[in-house]
């Protein structure tokens, strides 16, 4: 990872969740740009839903922490047109699910303008918001979305799966004249009301950094097999990782961070090594970022092992009833069974 600042060696470490690393991100940048400012439903005297924009409304006041009314047509429409005189909107769509009412304004204003304008006109502005089942949560708060969002040329996707990173990579967002969208996991967030993987909670320094879109991280080296995760299924895939080791299995874990760019090279190298490639998604799985990722590593003419396979969610509406949700989800259970299968020679 490459940071922008100078991180003294000896420095206290500062265990962080995503939701307070995307707070301090925001703060540094506002504090450093005088032209970014973040809208939306309840991040202002809340703090946001998932805690992102705690205590920015005390410092910045509400002119530039702006809460909004329920119309994300409205406001996500807003905050085009501010990045296109020049403003940073950073605007909160509080789950993705909603994307269907603002998507206009997303894809073909916000991902278009810089290619119908002929580079003249860039649309800096950044979309995070929440995603992921698990919760009883139903159809409609409860899906990733992934591969809805890469699939569609014009804007950059960023997937964290720990602090560090949220950090690193909201800054990058903000600071890159492209609309970003910024899709943080909720069981990933650090909000004890929803739970919290511990994994996603790790050293963040205090200067302001940047974690370049389109470089995977290793997140655990193995020989055996690959196993790509994004988000929250990178710490299913860790998990199941540990369990594996006590069969003799060396599981190598990838973490994609960023769709849009995607870093394909990563992926095949770890695939060369291992000659094995399971793909983790809590995304649909059919025509999404697992068949993308099983695409790239088949078209390099990677020499495999075994069938690539992949692990996401079924084509299915997301149940309501935590007994229909739970055993769709990828688990790290799933996980095991198929890389033992694989490496013990099944197809």
């Amino acid at each position: 990872m490459t940071a922008t600042a100078t991180i003294l060696p000896n420095r206290a470490k500062r265990n962080l969740t995503i939701a307070k690393a995307m707070a301090e991100a925001l703060a540094q940048e506002m504090r450093r740009d005088p032209s970014v400012l973040v809208m939306g439903e309840d991040i202002a005297a809340l703090g946001g839903v998932f805690g992102n924009t705690r205590g920015l409304l005390e410092e910045f006041g509400p002119a530039r922490i702006r809460d909004t009314p329920i119309s994300e047509t409205g406001f996500i429409g807003a905050a085009v047109g501010m990045a296109a005189v020049g403003m940073r909107p950073v605007v909160e769509l509080m789950f993705v699910d909603f994307f269907g009412v603002c998507m206009d304004a997303i894809y073909n204003m916000a991902a278009k303008n810089c290619y119908f304008s002929g580079g003249q006109s860039a649309v800096p502005m950044v979309l995070m918001t929440s995603v992921g089942g698990g919760y009883g949560d139903a159809g409609q708060h409860s899906q990733c979305l992934y591969g809805t969002f890469a699939h569609l040329p014009g804007m950059k996707v960023v997937v964290p799966s720990n602090a560090y990173d949220a950090k690193g990579l909201m800054v990058s967002a903000i600071r890159d004249n492209n609309p970003v969208i910024f899709m943080f996991h909720k069981a990933l967030q650090g909000m004890g009301w929803l739970g919290t993987v511990q994994g996603s909670i790790n050293d963040v320094p205090e200067d302001a950094y940047t974690v370049p879109f389109g470089q995977a991280a290793i997140a655990r080296a193995g020989r055996d097999i690959t196993i790509v995760g994004l988000g929250a299924t990178v710490h299913l895939a860790l998990d199941a990782a540990e369990e594996l080791i006590a069969n003799g299995i060396e599981a190598e874990v990838v973490d994609l961070r960023s769709l849009v760019p995607l870093d394909r090279a990563t992926v095949n190298a770890s695939v060369k090594r291992t000659g094995r490639l399971l793909v983790v998604d809590e995304d649909y799985q059919s025509y999404g970022v697992s068949g993308e990722i099983i695409a790239s590593v088949v078209e390099a003419g990677t020499v495999l092992t075994s069938p690539p396979r992949r692990i996401a969610f079924p084509d299915i509406p997301i149940p309501f009833s935590p007994t229909l949700e739970r055993p769709a989800l990828p688990s790290a259970e799933k996980i095991v069974a198929a890389v033992t299968d694989m490496v013990r020679g099944g197809r």
